[in-house]
């Protein structure tokens, strides 16, 4: 018995030794969390029940040229109520006000809410949801109503801000206008301009302190912001939404007259190289047409005969030929190193000038006068071409850009067809824009200048930015060349492929373009047309340039080429641009004094100034100079018929009597 209860002491010591033990550890842990580790639980803590949310700035507006909207944020709000903040008495008070004040502005009835509010205080919803996707103007009705003017902490109101992105000309333009998201792995991607100008357009977020309420969700501590957002500045576009109007639906007209799968037109300014207007469309697959990618600025192709212009300033530059130098079209066909350059005429053209040659877009002339002149020498024609800035990018504003290719000599891959391929626009890539930009040189003067999309960054009325002219090359060629170069692109449209264009009420310059796209993929199977048309007008005196491209017009009427795809969207264009759209002009010297003017006026004064007793004599003054005079007099006026006075009722030199009447006869 003695053993037995001496084991049960043993256990009662070793027991009693690990409640100490463990009572030791205790105290230690509590200790180090008091003390060692306290102030991080002490953060944790009130991280997980206190927390800075963001508060989203507003993006700028982005504007066109002539101040329409063209994307703007709309603050959009939700409003929920936290049913155990205000006190018993403040919210039997009040509740029955912010009922009927409730269901003035939403749809719903007075009793409706009344039933909802009390149920949310019986169940103790913290978080009940009053309305969403609010109006800013409905937000503050709602914000002034009895019970929620008393604020978050008093009156329960819950207030959420998110900020919806919308473009008031719809799609029209939406790939050039752009857009920023952000993607599924948390980063930011984005499009055109809203992407480009980010930096200005974004402004700066704010902080709101929220504190975590039942159900995991959170409610404004205070009824101010910890850090108040900052709006992002405005962004004035080059675009002008009534030329927009006019390309896009040219454009849209042309590619769904065709079944076209997509094209692109661009129009800009001759001088600025500001971009009026820009519509990119392709083809979805139940037919319609909407903006998918900018293909002007990112679709780098062959651009076919378009690229003849680089041929004859070349050339002209270098004065191995002129536009009087005859050549031999051969029936339409020539070879090179076995491989045949044929024109689109069946049997050619005979014998015709350089000049001749390409107005009618010859193949067999174009290829002629850059083979024989530049074979021993490819690289100087080559520089020519890099010197026009074609071998590189326009290093535009957008991401996206399409890289051009020019073959160097140098390249590997160069052989002996590499030249003559050049020569009508094949075996080389550019992008719409450059081949805009080239022409547009030749239009401005010579002046190569940056196609520009963006004219200034503006705070309210305060310009924070302004987006100076580009001028890439003051140069491009001379001046000899020059005048040449545009009577040839006039005589294209006047007597050349592009004659069906021609109007003599308005004159028009450019150059047609029809390119085999995909000839030598999958063996030919892939290949389709690509219709395009660049130039200018009026010829005479350039106000705009422009570009209109066309992938994969139907052949089915065998009318693919570019004078009939592109070149009536072109036409369509200018015309409407000089007829439709408002003007513009400006009254110059509007102050100047006209001597004739200014004498009439003094001898009018002179007579006003004199002591007047009597009527004077107007006959032969103007109609309107007469009745001043006359009622300045005192004299009632009657006026008949329009022009000079003819005849006075009553004589000069006599009397005026007050409120006599004078009755002038005007011719």
């Amino acid at each position: 018995m003695a053993v037995e209860d001496k084991h049960i002491s043993y256990r009662i010591y070793l027991v009693a030794f690990a409640i100490f033990l463990v009572a030791i550890a205790i105290a230690v842990k509590l200790t180090n969390i008091q003390w060692v580790e306290g102030d991080y639980y002490r953060k944790l803590a009130k991280e997980r029940t206190v927390k800075n949310f963001v508060i989203p700035s507003n993006k700028g507006n982005i504007y066109s040229s002539d101040g329409s909207l063209l994307a703007t944020s709309i603050p959009n709000y939700e409003i929920r109520f936290d049913a155990l903040a205000p006190k018993m008495e403040i919210f039997e008070k009040n509740v029955q006000a912010l009922s009927d004040s409730l269901a003035v502005v939403l749809d719903k009835s007075s009793s409706f809410y009344q039933n909802e509010l009390r149920r949310a205080r019986a169940t103790n919803n913290r978080y009940y949801l009053i309305a969403r996707n609010l109006s800013y103007t409905d937000y503050i009705k709602i914000k002034g109503f009895p019970l929620f003017k008393l604020g978050a902490y008093k009156g329960g109101i819950i207030v959420e801000q998110k900020t919806v992105r919308e473009h008031p000309i719809g799609k029209i333009a939406e790939r050039t206008i752009g857009y920023e998201r952000k993607t599924p792995a948390g980063t930011y991607d984005g499009k055109g301009i809203e992407w480009a100008y980010r930096k200005y357009l974004n402004g700066k977020d704010g902080k709101i302190l929220k504190q975590k309420i039942a159900k995991g969700q959170w409610k404004p501590i205070r009824d101010v912001n910890e850090v108040d957002p900052q709006d992002g500045y405005d962004v004035i576009s080059t675009i002008d939404v009534y030329i927009q109007d006019i390309a896009h639906h040219a454009l849209l007209k042309q590619l769904q007259e065709y079944e076209a799968d997509h094209g692109c037109v661009v129009v800009m300014e001759t001088e600025t190289g500001k971009v009026r207007a820009i519509a990119n469309l392709g083809r979805a697959n139940d037919g319609t047409y909407y903006e998918t990618t900018n293909y002007a600025v990112a679709e780098s192709h062959e651009p076919g005969s378009t690229f003849k212009l680089v041929d004859l300033m070349a050339i002209l530059e270098d004065k191995v030929a002129d536009t009087s130098t005859v050549y031999d079209t051969y029936g339409g066909e020539i070879r090179y190193s076995g491989k045949a350059v044929r024109d689109s005429h069946k049997g050619g053209y005979g014998k015709i000038s350089l000049a001749r040659g390409f107005e009618l877009s010859s193949n067999t002339v174009m290829v002629q006068a850059v083979y024989e002149n530049y074979k021993n020498n490819p690289s100087k024609f080559v520089n020519h071409v890099n010197s026009y800035g074609l071998n590189k990018k326009l290093n535009m504003d957008f991401e996206g850009e399409g890289r051009p290719f020019i073959p160097q000599p140098s390249d590997k891959n160069w052989s002996n067809i590499s030249l003559p391929w050049m020569a009508f626009g094949y075996g080389v890539s550019v992008t719409p824009m450059q081949t805009l930009a080239f022409y547009n040189a030749v239009a401005n003067n010579g002046v190569l200048v940056k196609p520009q999309f963006v004219s200034e960054i503006k705070e309210w009325n305060k310009t924070i930015v302004k987006m100076e002219k580009q001028v890439i090359n003051p140069k491009i060629c001379s001046t000899e060349t020059l005048l040449k170069l545009k009577a040839v692109l006039k005589n294209v449209v006047k007597r050349g492929t592009g004659s069906k264009l021609y109007s003599k009420d308005f004159s028009m310059a450019g150059k047609t373009g029809t390119a085999q796209v995909n000839y030598g993929k999958d063996g030919g199977s892939g290949q389709y047309y690509a219709s395009s048309f660049v130039g200018y007008f009026p010829a005479d005196n350039p106000k705009f340039s422009c570009i209109v491209v066309v992938h994969k017009p139907s052949t089915v009427n065998n009318n693919y080429y570019g004078a009939d795809v592109a070149g009536p969207v072109f036409k369509r264009i200018a015309q409407k641009i000089f007829t439709d759209v408002p003007s513009t002009n400006e009254i110059k010297n509007i102050d100047r004094k006209v001597p004739k003017q200014e004498k009439n006026y003094n001898n009018y004064f002179a007579k006003l100034q004199k002591s007047q007793r009597s009527i004077p004599n107007v006959k032969g003054m103007a109609g309107m100079d007469a009745i001043a005079l006359l009622e300045n007099l005192g004299v009632k006026v009657k006026a008949v018929g329009m022009g000079k006075v003819k005849t006075q009722s009553l004589q000069a030199g006599q009397d005026i009597i007050k409120n006599t009447t004078i009755i002038l006869e005007l011719l």
